[in-house]
């Protein structure tokens, strides 16, 4: 049929020329509709491509709006990560960090422990560890060092130059500088009252005193037992052992003083014991009762051989008109000082500055005076030892009874302590054996069991 083609080959071309009219009218209907159609779509494609090209643009354009806001959240995500990451680690470090900078090989020592790498490496450690212990006083630094006993005993004191900070002088050469300097130069005691008054000056005695006893070779390998009053607070502490992590220590463990001195005495030995311990230091007097286990009640009062000196200058200057130093006081208090008015009197010459004229001026002062200018002072001690006593289980009243009042320190060296206390209390009480050293005894026992105790550095972390 004329106009249809065929499946295998493609349509006839017809080179005659027709018109329109002589084909059939259904054909030329066809034709036209044919033409209509295309031109339809043919407007219709036209209005109909800047839409789709709008169409695409904007496809595009919500494309690459999609791709960066997802970019910027992944960036986002990844930097608050980076970032939470970042403060765990920092809480991390503030919680495990140590209160002063340690040494690497200080870090090292405490990660690399001796039961990880072996027996062999453990026995090492302990041939090249040195043990001390210290008695920080106010008035005397006692240093003990294992195997060798009492290597040093010298006074808390430090004459320093105040415009360039220079120190001049320690220990007893330091002390008999007291009252005697120019202007310029001052003599300070850097520990009072059992804690640290000045951290600078504490920490440069602290290591120049360890370093006269112990081998530098060994100086970064120190295990430490320091006495601190039983009233100490945490803050105290962490003074205390920041000055001695910055000397060198490995280990540092704190020991109250009542329980070194009980343990000085030979009370650790007792089973089932109970006693009191009355230590009156330089700057403290702590008191305590203790058993087989431990403390049970203590207390500490800010009074001891300071503060009898200065009330013996009040007084001298309130009732003889006699200006006096701390060295004459403590001379006055050895030679004639008692706080027993039964006591034997005693008289001894007090030279001074007068305190009207200002001119140089020679008085007598009896023991009988001295007594008097003490008696406020063991009054507040006698009332602290009632307070404790009337906190005590009555078991532990009844063993203090048959044991009695232990008297340590240097404090309790003053003529008629223990008689005055007996008399008052009821309670028998007792001087013991080389009072100042009873401390630094029970710290020398301590340190046979230092790999038994906890480092007080863990405990406050």
């Amino acid at each position: 049929m004329f106009g249809l083609t065929n499946k295998n080959k493609g349509p006839k071309q017809n080179t005659k020329k027709r018109s329109r009219r002589s084909k059939g009218p259904a054909l030329y209907n066809e034709q036209q509709n044919l033409g209509a159609a295309r031109a339809a779509n043919t407007k219709s494609d036209a209005g109909r491509k800047p839409l789709r090209k709008t169409k695409r643009k904007s496809a595009k354009l919500s494309k690459g709006v999609t791709k960066q806001a997802n970019h910027l959240t992944s960036n986002m995500r990844d930097a608050m990560v980076k970032v939470t990451q970042l403060r765990r680690a920092e809480r991390r470090n503030r919680e495990a960090v140590a209160i002063a900078k340690t040494t690497p090989a200080m870090t090292l020592k405490r990660l690399v422990r001796p039961e990880q790498v072996g027996d062999w490496m453990s026995r090492l450690n302990r041939s090249l560890t040195f043990d001390l212990g210290i008695d920080l006083g106010t008035a005397n630094i006692l240093i003990y060092a294992k195997g060798k006993g009492l290597v040093l005993d010298e006074p808390a004191y430090i004459a320093r130059d105040d415009k360039t900070g220079d120190i001049l002088a320690l220990g007893e050469t330091a002390r008999t500088m007291v009252g005697r300097t120019p202007k310029g130069i001052s003599v300070i005691r850097p520990v009072k009252a059992g804690v640290i008054a000045d951290y600078d000056m504490t920490e440069f005695m602290l290591k120049y005193f360890i370093r006269s006893v112990v081998p530098a070779s060994r100086l970064m390998k120190t295990r430490i037992i320091v006495c601190v009053p039983s009233g100490i607070t945490p803050v105290e502490k962490r003074a205390i052992l920041e000055a001695l992590l910055r000397t060198g220590a490995k280990k540092t463990v704190l020991i109250e003083e009542p329980l070194a001195a009980a343990m000085g005495t030979g009370l650790n030995d007792a089973q089932q014991v109970g006693a009191m311990v009355v230590d009156v230091g330089g700057g403290t007097t702590d008191i305590a009762v203790l058993c087989d286990t431990g403390v049970v009640v203590s207390e500490s009062l800010r009074i001891g051989g300071d503060s009898f000196n200065d009330s013996i200058i009040r007084y001298i200057r309130r009732k003889k008109r006699l200006i006096i130093g701390q060295l004459t006081a403590e001379e006055i208090k050895v030679a004639v000082g008692t706080v027993d008015r039964r006591a034997r009197e005693r008289v001894i010459e007090v030279r001074g500055r007068d305190s009207g004229s200002g001119l140089p001026k020679m008085v007598s002062v009896n023991s009988l005076e001295i007594q008097r200018a003490l008696e406020a002072q063991v009054m507040n001690i006698l009332e602290a030892i009632k307070g404790i006593l009337e906190k005590t289980p009555p078991e532990l009243v009844a063993a203090i009874i048959d044991h009695g009042i232990i008297l340590t320190g240097g404090g309790a060296l003053v003529d008629g302590l223990d008689r005055v206390i007996t008399r008052s209390i009821g309670v028998a009480s007792y001087l013991v054996e080389s009072p100042r050293y009873a401390v630094i005894k029970g710290v020398a026992k301590a340190l046979d069991e230092m790999s038994q105790l906890r480092d007080t550095l863990d405990e406050l972390q």
